[in-house]
C-alpha cells in the first residue's frame, strides 16, 4: 500500500519528495538463492535513496545516482517483480505486492536515476555539517603544483606555459600546462590546431634522474597526406628536452586498423617520414563501446545463478574482460618498451577516450604506493586532464554509448599490482573501492563534469565537498597489515608478472553486495584484528615495563627494610596480594591463547595487571610483587 512517508525508528531519512512513497510487504530477493530466499519488508522511496528496511531493521540504501538500469518484469502470482542494477555492481530484486504500486516506483526511478542537468546531483543538496574553512580546505588538501616541483619541473628543459590560461587553446586541459622550453607560443598554438580537440603534446611525467618524460596528446589530423609544420617542431622540442637520447617513442594506444579507419574521417596517425628521431608502435587497446560491451558480458556471467565453475571460466574468458586488462599491463610493463629501461622521452598518444592509460604505467614509481599521492595522481592525470566522467559514468541524462568502464579498469589494474606487490602498496582494496563507489555515487564534487573549465563554471569549490578529506580521516581504515615501508622503499621498480594465470577475477568489486558470495571469515578483517591487539600489547608492556623501572628506582632504604619478609613463604602480605593471585590463570596455555585472540581489550591479562600496579600498597608490599614477577 502506497502512503505518505512515515517515521520509522532508527532510521534518519534525506530529503522526502513531494508524495515520496512507502511501500509494505515487499520481498527482497537473493539473487543466488536456490530455494528463491527472500526477506520481507517496507520500501521507502525519498528524494535521494531508496530504501529498504526489513522485518529485522535491517537498512538496505540506494543513491538514485547509483543506479543504471531499472527493469519491471511481468506480473506474477506472488507480486510484481522490480530488478535495480546499479553502477557499483549492486543488483536488487524486490518482489513488489500490487502492480500499480511497482510501476509508480519504476517511472520515479527511471526519472531520478537520470537528472537532466548537474544542479539535480547529489553533490549540490549534501551536507556533512561541516564549518565553511574546513570544506575550503578539503578542497586545497592538493596542489598539483607542488607534485610537479617534487617530479622536478620547471627546469632548465621544461617550463610552466601560460598558453592556456583561459582555456583558449584547449578547453579540455587544464590552466597550467608544461612544455620544453624551445616551443614557442605559435608552435604550440599550430600544433593544437593538428590535433583533435586541440590536445598538444604536454608533459604528464618527469623523471627527475634520468631526465626522461611521459607526454600526452591526441591524434593527429593528417588524413592521408597532411601535415603540420608547427607540430612537427612541437614533437622535436619535446625530444631535445631531454639532452640523453636523441629520439622518443610515439606510442598510439589504437588498434593500427581503428586508426586507418580515421584517416577517412580526417585524422589517423602520425608520419614517420614528417617526424624526425620517433619510433611509433600501436598498442591495439580497444575503443570504449568493446570496453562496454566486454565489461556487461561479464556481469551476465557473474549474475548467473547455479552456473558451474567450468561455465564461469569459459563465460569469463569469452567477456575478454581481463584479457584486456592483460593487453594494458603487458604493454606498460614489457621490458621492451619498459620507460625505466630506455630513459628516453615516451609520447603516449591516445583519442580523448583512452587518456589515462599511462597511469597503469606510473604505479610503478614508488611515490604512487602511498594512499594520499594516489589521490594525486587521481587528481592531476584523470581529473585536471580531462577525463570525460560525466559522459562515461552516465551522470545526466545523455547519450548511453558514451558510456565506459574506463577508471574501472585504471581501479582493477591498481587492484592487480596490489595483489602481486601485497608488501609494497600502503592502501588496501576498500580503498580502491570507496573510491570506485564515489565515483558514480555524485555525492562529491571531484568527479562531477567532464573537464576543469566546465568544474569551474559550475563552481564546485563554492558548491559542494571535496572527497579526498573524507578518504584521508577514515585512512585507518585503509591501511594494507602486509605493508611493508622499508621494503617498497627499496623495490623502486615493479615487474609485475603479466602471465595470463596473474589475472583474477575481482570478487569484492562485482560482488562485493552479495554477501553469500564471500567466506564466512574474512582473511584481511582477521590481520587487522591480530595487528590491533599486537599494538595494545606493545603498548601495555612499555607502560607496565615504565612502571616496574619507576618502582626500582625508590629510595635503597625501602629495600633493607624487613629483609626476610620479602622471601618468607607465610609471608600475610604475599598470601594476600591481590597481585600474585592473578599471577596464577598466567601459567596454562590455553589462556594465553584467549589473551591473543580476544577482541575486547578489557580481557587483557596485562591490563588487569596495570590497574593493580596503579593501586596505592605499602611499600614493602610493592617490592615483593616486583620482586615476584621479575622471578617468573
Amino acid at each position: 500500500m502506497v502512503s505518505a512517508m512515515g517515521a520509522v525508528t532508527g532510521c534518519i531519512f534525506p530529503p522526502v519528495l513531494h508524495g515520496s512513497q512507502k511501500v509494505e510487504q515487499v520481498k527482497l530477493i537473493d539473487r543466488f538463492s536456490t530455494s528463491n530466499k527472500s526477506l520481507m519488508g517496507t520500501l521507502y522511496l525519498t528524494a535521494t535513496h531508496l530504501l529498504f528496511i526489513d522485518s529485522s531493521q535491517k537498512e538496505t540504501w540506494i543513491l538514485h545516482h547509483h543506479i543504471a538500469a531499472v527493469e519491471k518484469l511481468a506480473l506474477t502470482t506472488s507480486g510484481c517483480p522490480l530488478v535495480i542494477q546499479c553502477k557499483n555492481f549492486r543488483v536488487v530484486h524486490f518482489i513488489v505486492p500490487r502492480e500499480r504500486d511497482c510501476h509508480d516506483i519504476y517511472n520515479s526511478l527511471l526519472q531520478l536515476s537520470k537528472p537532466a542537468s548537474y544542479d539535480e546531483l547529489y553533490a549540490f543538496s549534501y551536507n556533512p555539517k561541516q564549518n565553511e574553512s574546513k570544506r575550503l580546505q578539503g578542497w586545497q588538501l592538493i596542489d598539483l603544483a607542488e607534485e610537479y616541483k617534487r617530479m622536478g619541473v620547471p627546469n632548465s628543459n621544461w617550463q610552466l606555459s601560460d598558453a592556456n590560461r583561459n582555456y583558449e587553446i584547449c578547453d579540455s586541459y587544464p590552466r597550467e600546462l608544461y612544455v620544453p622550453r624551445t616551443a614557442s607560443k605559435p608552435v604550440i598554438v599550430g600544433s593544437s590546431k593538428f590535433r583533435s580537440k586541440g590536445r598538444f603534446p604536454v608533459l604528464s611525467y618527469y623523471h627527475r634522474d634520468k631526465e626522461a618524460a611521459i607526454c600526452r596528446c591526441s591524434q593527429p589530423l593528417s588524413g592521408f597526406s597532411a601535415r603540420c609544420l608547427e607540430d612537427e617542431n612541437m614533437l622535436h622540442a619535446i625530444s631535445i628536452a631531454n639532452p640523453a637520447h636523441h629520439y622518443m617513442y610515439v606510442m598510439d594506444t589504437r588498434p593500427k586498423l581503428n586508426a586507418m579507419a580515421n584517416r577517412a574521417a580526417g585524422k589517423g596517425y602520425e608520419n614517420e617520414d614528417n617526424y624526425a628521431n620517433i619510433r611509433f608502435q600501436f598498442v591495439g587497446i580497444e575503443n570504449i563501446h568493446v570496453m562496454r560491451s566486454s565489461l556487461q558480458k561479464l556481469l551476465e556471467v557473474s549474475g548467473t545463478k547455479a552456473l558451474s565453475v567450468n561455465s564461469f571460466l569459459s563465460g569469463l574468458e569469452n567477456s575478454g574482460w581481463l584479457a584486456h586488462l592483460c593487453e594494458l599491463r603487458l604493454f606498460f610493463y614489457s621490458k621492451k618498451w619498459s620507460w625505466f629501461n630506455i630513459a628516453t622521452i615516451m609520447i603516449i598518444r591516445q583519442t580523448v577516450e583512452w587518456i589515462n592509460n599511462e597511469t597503469f604505467f606510473k604505479n610503478v614509481n614508488k611515490v604512487f604506493r602511498v594512499a594520499t599521492n594516489i589521490l594525486v595522481l587521481i587528481e592531476k592525470d584523470w581529473i585536471s586532464f580531462g577525463h570525460k566522467f560525466s559522459d562515461r559514468c552516465g551522470q545526466l541524462d545523455g547519450d548511453p554509448k558514451e558510456i565506459s568502464p574506463v577508471f574501472t579498469q585504471f581501479l582493477e589494474g591498481v587492484w592487480h599490482l596490489t595483489e602481486q606487490f601485497p608488501q609494497v602498496f600502503e592502501y588496501n582494496e576498500a580503498f580502491l573501492l570507496q573510491i570506485h563507489e564515489h565515483v558514480h555515487s555524485c555525492q562529491f564534487g571531484n568527479f562531477l563534469g567532464n573537464c576543469q573549465k566546465e568544474r569551474e563554471e559550475l563552481k564546485l569549490k563554492e558548491k559542494t565537498y571535496s572527497l579526498w578529506p573524507f578518504l584521508l580521516d577514515e585512512q585507518k581504515k585503509y591501511i594494507n597489515p602486509l605493508y611493508n615501508r622499508d621494503f617498497s622503499q627499496k623495490l623502486v621498480l615493479l615487474e609485475p608478472n603479466t602471465a595470463s594465470f596473474n589475472f583474477k577475477f575481482w570478487r569484492n568489486m562485482y560482488h562485493q553486495f552479495d554477501r553469500t558470495m564471500h567466506p564466512r571469515q574474512s582473511v584481511f578483517n582477521l590481520i587487522m584484528t591480530m595487528s590491533e591487539q599486537n599494538k595494545q600489547l606493545e603498548k601495555d608492556f612499555k607502560e607496565l615495563e615504565a612502571k616496574m623501572k619507576q618502582r626500582n628506582r625508590q629510595p635503597e632504604e625501602l629495600l633493607t627494610k624487613e629483609p626476610l619478609q620479602s622471601v618468607h613463604p607465610a609471608s600475610p602480605a604475599l598470601k594476600t596480594s591481590p597481585c600474585f593471585k592473578k599471577e596464577q590463570p598466567l601459567l596454562p596455555m590455553k589462556d594465553s591463547i584467549r589473551t591473543i585472540e580476544g577482541s575486547n581489550t578489557a580481557d587483557n591479562r596485562y591490563s588487569e595487571y596495570m590497574e593493580e600496579l596503579s593501586k596505592a600498597e605499602p611499600a614493602v608490599v610493592s617490592l615483593e610483587y616486583g620482586v615476584a614477577r621479575m622471578t617468573c
